[in-house]
């Protein structure tokens, strides 16, 4: 029986590949994604320790090679707390500006793009216990967050209605004009 099937398999997969095509498609890359662990599941030899985060990786690597991220004695609380407060706008996002992960975070990069305002960002990706201290200190649930003016805003649905309006050219603006005359002195 499995004999059987193998062989409808193989014999399915050769026509489909002797086929001829419309138009040529690119087909999609598969990456293997590293898992992230910060402590809070997942990786069950994960300590939950702030100063180091594990990287699972190849498994046939001696523990002494396996790569780990450092980060600071300061607990994602204050690090949440310190990026509001000196970032005139802020996102925390799925991503980079410069490469989102998420069509949200784009369209929110996309909108204030359009201000000519510096865009400060974090990516809530690489680390589980940054996205959640972001969800807590907003009690929003949902990525991007948009921070302006150390006021918490919304996400993509609200910049781009509050663009739509005009109501974000008024919050925006003499963040803009700092940076032209930054700029210009």
């Amino acid at each position: 029986m499995a004999r059987l099937m193998s062989s409808a398999l193989i014999r399915g997969l050769v026509r489909s590949s002797c086929a001829p095509t419309v138009a040529a498609v690119a087909q999609p890359t598969i990456h293997q994604f590293r898992n992230y662990s910060s402590g809070l599941g997942g990786d069950s030899t994960a300590t939950g320790d702030s100063s180091s985060t594990r990287v699972a990786a190849d498994p046939d690597t001696h523990q002494d090679f396996q790569p780990t991220t450092k980060s600071s004695n300061m607990s994602f609380d204050d690090i949440v707390s310190q990026d509001i407060k000196e970032n005139p706008v802020l996102i925390y996002m799925k991503g980079y500006p410069d490469a989102p992960r998420c069509g949200f975070s784009a369209l929110a990069v996309r909108v204030l793009k359009q201000y000519d305002v510096p865009i400060s960002a974090r990516d809530i990706l690489g680390d589980l216990k940054l996205k959640e201290s972001v969800k807590a200190h907003t009690n929003w649930p949902t990525f991007p967050q948009i921070f302006i003016k150390g006021e918490f805003v919304g996400g993509s649905d609200i910049i781009l209605d509050m663009h739509q309006k005009g109501q974000l050219k008024d919050v925006l603006g003499d963040i803009a004009q700092k940076r032209e005359q930054n700029e210009s002195s």
